[in-house]
């Protein structure tokens, strides 16, 4: 099974590295759920940890359907990503009634080949999973991140069972949201290949009157050393 950690900062990305985490997600402001990260952080990451990274692409907190300036964007910053040496996007796009946007996030999909791409936690909105699921990997998507439409995915297990069932390898269903050492085993006993933790810590909890109190998190080396463990039948 490989863990893939969501790191918000080049620290995070440094302790997953240290801590032996198999893949990251890289992004910023995990408190909104994740925006794309900056051109230096892109940078420094790639050029500096040994580990394969992909990058949440995603320009703006909020729903996932983009303004045509918004989709420049988010091309633009795949871009990069590809010339910095990332190995792989997250990303997607949907309509308004929340089902895919299948031709906009096939515009992504070939803009990042020969890249991975994985279709990020905007699938746990889509009204209707399994066709979704189809059209998905129809559009050649390597991986889907999902909680199986359920705040946490451990009460999604059934949804994400099911999902896995109809990928027959097709696919990759990444568990993702609320994964830890605790639940780990249950995710790995039901068949599932690949997780998704940020497996953080809060570092900082200082308010201030000007720029909010939102606590500064950063992904724990022990929590993610402790997952593996669990991974791997030694706890």
């Amino acid at each position: 099974m490989k863990l893939e950690i969501c790191a918000n900062s080049y620290q995070s990305a440094k302790n997953a590295k240290d801590a032996g985490a198999h893949r990251i997600e890289l992004c910023s402001e995990l408190s909104i759920g994740g925006i794309t990260p900056s051109y230096g952080l892109i940078k420094q990451v790639a050029h500096e940890l040994a580990i394969e990274t992909f990058v949440l692409i995603r320009p703006r907190s909020g729903d996932f359907c983009y303004t045509e300036q918004e989709f420049e964007v988010m091309k633009n910053d795949i871009q990069i990503c590809k010339k910095l040496g990332c190995q792989g996007i997250v990303s997607g796009v949907l309509n308004p009634d929340n089902t895919i946007d299948i031709e906009r996030t096939r515009e992504l999909i070939e803009l990042s080949r020969p890249l991975s791409f994985t279709f990020h936690r905007a699938f746990d909105l889509v009204p209707n999973p399994e066709n979704a699921l189809k059209r998905l990997i129809k559009l050649g998507v390597d991986k889907i991140l999902t909680s199986g439409q359920q705040p946490k995915a451990i009460s999604g297990l059934d949804t994400l069972k099911a999902l896995k069932r109809q990928a027959q390898n097709r696919i990759t269903i990444l568990v993702g949201s609320g994964v830890s050492s605790k639940n780990v085993k249950t995710f790995k006993d039901a068949g599932f290949d690949e997780i998704h933790a940020s497996a953080s810590e809060v570092i900082h909890t200082e308010s201030s009157a000007y720029f909010g109190n939102t606590p500064q998190t950063e992904s724990s080396t022990e929590e993610i050393k402790a997952i593996l463990k669990a991974i791997a039948n030694e706890a």
